[in-house]
């Protein structure tokens, strides 16, 4: 399962890395939002399918 944690992690890094940018550049916040929600669950899915909180 650490595998599909970490790519977990690293995609939610890679959307709140998103986040930013479009916060940058003006973006709606809609899209913001919908991102940032993304972003937030994709992280908590990953640190809860860590080794460590089993």
């Amino acid at each position: 399962m650490n595998g599909t944690s970490t790519a977990f992690i690293v995609l939610g890094l890679f959307l709140l890395g998103g986040v930013v940018s479009f916060v940058k550049q003006g973006l709606p916040k809609g899209v913001i939002v919908l991102l940032s929600l993304g972003a937030s669950m994709a992280l908590v899915a990953g640190i809860m399918r860590l080794e460590v909180w089993n």
